[in-house]
Parts: C-alpha cells; structure tokens; sequence
C-alpha cells in the first residue's frame, strides 16, 4: 500500500495496526516512495567478549613510549 505523506500523517495510528497485522506501507512524497513502514526487528544483545583468546594485548600496553612522548612534545 502506497500512502502520502499527509495521509500517514492523518492516519498514522491506522496504519501502524496495518503494519502490525503483517502489512508493508510505503511513505511517499509527491507520489515517489520514500520510505517503508514495516514491523520492527530487533537486533538482539551484542554479544561482549567476542575477541577473547584472539587477541593479545600486551603487558606494557599503558606504559609511555619515549620516542612517541618526543613526537608530540618534543624534546
């Protein structure tokens, strides 16, 4: 179903239960589709610790490197 803009406006609590039963709107401006108004997704928990085992992080990795401290601060 294509809808203007004014009209989704108009009606947007009917079309959000059109959507909720399953059916795809089309938002359009000036009678060219610019956006869909579908059923929403969700994307799930991110996962933490992915990379664990995969990577090594050195013992040093916060302590200051003077040749890098000279490049930014000079001598």
């Amino acid at each position: 179903m294509i809808v203007n803009i004014s009209d989704a406006k108009t009606n947007l609590s009917k079309l959000i239960d059109m959507v909720s039963q399953g059916e795809t709107i089309v938002i359009a401006k000036n009678n060219r589709p610019i956006a869909d108004l579908v059923m929403h997704k969700p994307q799930g928990k991110r996962k933490l610790g992915l990379l664990k085992g995969k990577i090594n992080i050195p013992n040093n990795f916060i302590q200051e490197d003077a040749d890098i401290n000279e490049m930014f601060y000079g001598d």
